[in-house]
């Protein structure tokens, strides 16, 4: 097996971008995004996609290809990458992919569970039970029917909670009892790169993003997107906390330091997840590039 994909994970802000263009500059490859808000061409500044001398810099994939009105999951996400990484393979056996969100990462890397449909109307109906019971009805609904889900899935995003129900309410069945079934070999090899710093570095790093966010238009940004504020792709950290502040519920003040404080969790999530994978390579944030290229070429 002579394809690699080289993945380069961690939490938000800890400079993965930079890193992934310095490996796909030596390894003259290509980069598969896969954060799962950076394919929303709607949604630049909150996202932190790359800027353009970034884009530039070397062949990206995944960034800003779709729009917060197409129904996009990490389902359809897994087929496109593993489409483009199939074709990418024939010009180099060497790929990158990078990004944050844990279940994109192993969705190609490893495939996904397979859960059986169910009838829509679950759907619907937790949804309206979201909209009008609130987050926490939901939460202990979950507990009763599928604890190991409760302890193991983000519960406090809606779309997870509400997709683990509705596989426990339309088969009978715990939704973890569907997890980790077979699933489809790769015909790549995987190479994990983990960057990370102490905490206190990481939660810095990320309070001065969100004002830089701040500074370069992110409530301009939210402001065009709210009129949406129901759509999947808007539940997220960075737009719910200023929807609340245009809906007259907080001060600007305390909707960004929400928007930090909701971050700096999301970004303790990360680790956890990431954590969980024993063969992933972890760096510090500052090594050299060429440190880790070295480790990399030694795995090859």
């Amino acid at each position: 097996m002579n394809n690699t994909l080289i993945t380069i994970v961690g939490t938000t802000a800890i400079g993965k971008t930079a890193l992934s263009i310095q490996l796909a500059q030596h390894f003259s490859c290509d980069i598969l995004s896969c954060d799962s808000r950076q394919f929303y061409k709607e949604m630049s500044i909150g996202t932190a996609v790359p800027d353009e001398d970034e884009l530039k810099a070397a062949p990206h994939h995944f960034i800003q290809n779709r729009s917060i009105f197409e129904d996009y999951n990490v389902g359809s996400f897994e087929k496109d990458a593993l489409v483009a990484l199939q074709q990418l393979f024939t010009q180099n056996t060497t790929q990158i992919m990078v990004g944050g969100s844990g279940l994109y990462v192993d969705a190609v890397i490893k495939g996904l569970d397979y859960f059986p449909d169910v009838a829509p109307e679950i759907r619907e109906q937790l949804t309206l039970e979201l909209q009008e019971k609130g987050i926490t009805a939901l939460q202990n609904q979950l507990k009763e029917l599928d604890i190991l889900s409760y302890q193991k899935i983000a519960i406090d995003n809606p779309h997870r909670l509400i997709r683990a129900l509705e596989i426990c309410i339309g088969t009978g069945k715990p939704y973890s009892s569907f997890i980790n079934k077979g699933k489809e070999k790769r015909n790549f090899k995987s190479i994990k790169i983990g960057l990370t710093a102490d905490r206190a570095i990481i939660y810095d790093r990320i309070n001065r993003r969100v004002d830089i966010m701040i500074e370069n238009g992110l409530l301009e940004e939210a402001k065009k997107l709210y009129p949406n504020k129901q759509l999947n792709a808007l539940q997220t950290v960075g737009y719910r906390e200023l929807f609340e502040y245009f809906d007259g519920n907080w001060e600007l003040d305390f909707a960004i330091s929400e928007i930090k404080k909701n971050t700096r969790r999301f970004a303790k999530r990360q680790l956890t997840w990431f954590r969980r994978d024993t063969e992933t390579l972890w760096f510090d944030f500052q090594t050299n590039p060429q440190e880790i290229i070295e480790t990399i070429k030694n795995k090859l």
